[in-house]
């Protein structure tokens, strides 16, 4: 057994833990893997098979960090990101700003609810899934793309303060029925459907920009995975460098 306090590692030997020299954080992180982790496959037997964050709630688990949706670094000024396939995804967060949140549409999104007005968006901007009952996402086909439109007319820009907006315009949508979906106060041009705030919040809004979001976890110290094999054990770690939003 090891134990982790400050910059030493003690490792349990001969009924008492014995005391090593100091380490840098990331030897640290190296020596928690090689003790604990390295050659096994997570047993999640007893876990939600619904939940799909099992596998790296195990591994946080074993670097003695807490499940919370802090955004903050986890480890000692590092994110874990643990392996979920051939990519490593940084982040899945939402915008700041949705149009059928704004109250100056509330005369087309008349739902009560913000998930019904959600719904609705989904309808007019997004696309049915016929392998998921019909079910609308906004994700696939009509997911904006940088700076050229889609056939769902929608754009993806980086304007002033790095601001990351998508704009919907009547004129590039190319669905054969549009009139029928689009509703009249949109069938105009250059309409902001989404954004998020870049490098920080204007003074009368809430929220987290996304220079604030990537760098709180991303830019102490850096990042690292931790890799399986074929059998599903865990084989090997790897370190990525401190990433800012620039």
């Amino acid at each position: 057994m090891i134990y982790v306090d400050k910059k030493l590692i003690f490792v349990y030997k001969n009924k008492k833990y014995v005391k090593l020299i100091a380490m840098t954080e990331k030897e640290r992180i190296i020596e928690i893997f090689r003790n604990q982790i390295k050659g096994i496959k997570p047993d999640v037997s007893t876990a939600n098979i619904k939940h799909d964050g099992k596998l790296g709630h195990w591994l946080e688990s074993k670097f003695g960090i807490n499940h919370n949706a802090s955004n903050s670094a986890d480890i000692w000024g590092f994110e874990l990101k643990n392996e979920t396939g051939s990519k490593t995804t940084f982040g899945d967060w939402s915008a700041n700003e949705y149009i059928f949140d704004d109250p100056k549409f509330f005369h087309v999104f008349t739902e009560p609810t913000k998930l019904l007005r959600r719904e609705h968006f989904l309808k007019i901007f997004g696309k049915a899934n016929l392998e998921k009952n019909g079910r609308y996402s906004w994700s696939g086909e009509p997911c904006p793309k940088i700076n050229i439109y889609n056939n769902f007319g929608q754009i993806l820009k980086v304007i002033e303060n790095n601001d990351i907006v998508v704009e919907y315009s009547y004129s590039e949508d190319k669905r054969s029925e549009k009139r029928k979906i689009i509703p009249s106060a949109f069938q105009n041009q250059n309409i902001i459907i989404a954004r998020w705030y870049g490098n920080e919040v204007p003074p009368s809004k809430t929220g987290k920009c996304l220079k604030a979001k990537l760098e709180d976890k991303f830019n102490n110290n850096g990042w690292f995975t931790c890799k399986t094999n074929a059998k599903g054990e865990y084989e090997k770690i790897c370190f990525g460098k401190p990433m800012n939003f620039d």
